[in-house]
């Protein structure tokens, strides 16, 4: 439930971006800035203790993937470029979770991965938004933004799994992340900041759509495989489609609709816990979560 809470909450980004007239690159640097502070603030002291080589990496990747996105939009247009980036993202999660951590996906997380990534398809497809020329190297840019995304998903996951608080792990890779951005974002110019609604609105997406989201990733890391946690994160283009039909008037062809079912029957799927790894499970919750909570109350 953190995990499809946090997805939620990526879903309503795309909206509350309309509000603002500022460029796409300097919004999205605006908006890892904001949340990327939080999250540093929020873990405080126990940053120190969770900071590792493969966070900081992981840094690096969280501020490469924005940059990667909207490279690849730019060539290939938003229905693509999307499809590609986030449909790839639990995919290349699988398979760097296999290959570091030993941890074979099962057949059910495979076939349903598989149906979500159609669904996520056929729901941006149908809005028949058109490819840009450069379509090639766009998606090379998706695909490369799609690996970025689940190398810092599998290092996070480590983390966390190594015992590191959730929060702190958040801290510092959307920390370094931001501090990485902010160079990003002064060149680009700030002065759109001045303007209520672009204030308010990223203010929200830096509070709303990535601090708090990835906090609430980071919990659910604690308890769910990053493979099925990257799946169940395909939820936020249904969010996004959801609100452009209820809040902009927008209208979804019926293959949409079709990859709106095709994408929920797919997540509930991956969502119901699998009785061998839920049997395998039901201690280890318990453990994690006394040094947890011994942590934050010394915090």
């Amino acid at each position: 439930m953190a995990v499809i809470g946090a997805s939620v909450l990526w879903g309503t980004a795309g909206t509350a971006g309309l509000l603002v007239s500022a460029d796409s690159v300097a919004l999205a640097a605006a908006r890892l800035v904001i949340g990327g502070a939080v999250l540093a603030l929020f873990a405080g002291a126990g940053i120190r203790r969770a900071i590792r080589p493969g966070l900081l990496l992981g840094a690096v990747a969280v501020a490469a993937y924005q940059l990667c996105y909207f490279a690849a939009v730019a060539r290939t247009g938003v229905a693509i470029g999307t499809v590609v980036a986030i449909g790839s993202g639990p995919v290349f999660t699988g398979v760097l979770s296999w290959l570091l951590d030993r941890r074979r996906p099962s057949g059910r997380w495979t076939l349903a991965t598989a149906a979500a990534i159609c669904g996520c398809a056929a729901l941006i497809v149908g809005g028949g938004a058109e490819a840009g020329g450069q379509v090639v190297s766009g998606v090379l840019f998706a695909l490369l933004g799609g690996l970025l995304y689940a190398f810092y998903a599998v290092m996070a996951a480590r983390a966390i799994g190594d015992g590191a608080r959730s929060d702190a792990v958040m801290g510092v890779m959307f920390g370094g992340a931001a501090v990485i951005m902010l160079p990003i974002l002064t060149v680009n110019g700030v002065g759109w900041l001045g303007e209520p609604r672009g204030l308010v609105a990223v203010l929200y997406l830096g509070l709303g759509t990535t601090a708090l989201s990835y906090f609430l990733y980071g919990r659910g890391l604690r308890t769910t495989p990053v493979a099925t946690a990257a799946t169940l994160a395909l939820a936020e283009p249904a969010v996004a489609a959801l609100l452009g039909l209820v809040v902009l008037g927008e209208r979804l062809a019926p293959v949409s609709i079709a990859g709106l079912v095709l994408l929920a029957l797919s997540l509930a799927a991956v969502a119901v816990p699998e009785k061998a790894a839920a049997q395998g499970k039901t201690a280890v919750p318990e453990k994690e979560a006394v040094p947890e909570r011994a942590l934050e109350s010394q915090a």
